[in-house]
């Protein structure tokens, strides 16, 4: 199975070779079945608009026009601060991807580390998630995380998320690209906001904004960056940055972009000896434990540096000998937090 960023490089094209643009073409076959089935569940929605079930309450979606690794969790965390800043019950709904059985998936378990007065609930059916939440726990402000094409729930906002270092999915759609649904699908967004701005150029981020505007003139335009804040371990002691930068370090990660997460370690670790890429949302089993163990004693690392998403499944403070650390984020807003706090305060006032 290829890596998510050998994949990344067959769709943009930097996998040249015959057996490179047949694959590619290939994947352009089953894309037209995809596009297809996209645009007429869209259609369906705008047509009857009546599908969408209002709730009692503040809907605030969180989502993706791309697949994966855009950087939702740190948003979602911030909105939901936000919200308990005003006092409001909050509640974040989910549809648990890659959980087990009756189990929280990474991303609940690491909102609810971060985030433990807000409760976190997963269903697939979002409508019966959402009604919970009213009813038993009282919620105000509902917070949908990756909902932006789950289209059975009404939202008061509909916050989508474009990733600096491939907003636009290569301009196709899955399995040829990246994109859940075609870029005009933007003109649903009341806000878009383009994470990793910082690890992009001004003429880069003026053009992702310029494109994105031709779709959603009137959204809010929101810049963001991942902001390293410290290390952590899985027993919930803290370390320091600077530590990083003082070690040699192993990185491993099973995300949707790992480039984003190899950039950021990149600025508090100047010695990465090794980095392992798995799938997003990968289940860690024993081999690649022992894969890990090996390569950090082969290399005589001092820690293995993970995202914290990884470090919940993961679940260790050492792996063999070697220390295990999350190289723990937050969401630093750099343009348009004054817009979205407004925006976002519409459904406090309005409550």
């Amino acid at each position: 199975m290829p890596s998510p960023s050998d994949y990344h490089d067959l769709m943009s094209g930097k996998q040249r070779g015959l057996g490179a643009a047949s694959l590619r073409w290939a994947l352009a076959a089953v894309e037209l079945l995809v596009s297809g089935a996209v645009r007429w569940r869209n259609w369906r929605f705008e047509r009857k608009p009546q599908l969408s079930e209002r709730v009692d309450a503040w809907v605030v979606s969180v989502g993706n026009l791309t697949t994966g690794g855009t950087g939702k969790t740190p948003l979602v965390e911030w909105i939901a601060r936000f919200y308990r800043q005003q006092s409001l019950r909050v509640a974040i709904i989910s549809r648990g991807y890659g959980a087990e059985q009756g189990s929280r998936n990474d991303e609940a378990i690491e909102l609810e580390q971060k985030l433990p007065d807000v409760p976190h609930l997963q269903n697939k059916r979002r409508v019966v998630a959402a009604r919970t939440a009213i009813a038993e726990l009282e919620s105000q402000v509902l917070v949908l995380d990756d909902a932006f094409q789950h289209r059975w729930l009404a939202r008061d906002i509909d916050i989508v998320l474009l990733d600096a270092l491939a907003p636009f999915g290569f301009d196709h759609l899955l399995p040829r690209g990246l994109l859940r649904e075609p870029i005009g699908g933007l003109r649903r967004a009341d806000i878009i906001a383009l994470t990793r701005a910082d690890l992009v150029d001004d003429e880069r981020r003026a053009e992702i904004r310029s494109r994105a505007q031709q779709y959603a003139p009137d959204a809010v335009w929101v810049e963001a960056a991942h902001r390293p804040s410290h290390l952590l371990r899985s027993d919930g002691e803290t370390r320091p940055l600077n530590d990083a930068d003082n070690w040699r370090v192993g990185a491993f990660c099973g995300i949707g972009n790992p480039a984003g997460f190899r950039r950021t370690l990149a600025a508090v670790a100047k010695d990465v000896e090794f980095e392992v890429e798995f799938a997003d949302h990968h289940p860690f089993a024993r081999s690649d434990i022992e894969q890990l163990a090996h390569q950090a004693a082969e290399h005589q690392v001092d820690a293995l540096i993970c995202t914290h998403k990884d470090l919940v499944k993961v679940n260790a403070q050492r792996i063999g000998s070697t220390p295990v650390f999350a190289l723990a984020v937050e969401m630093d807003v750099l343009v348009g937090e004054a817009e979205l706090a407004e925006m976002l305060c519409r459904c406090a006032v309005a409550e």
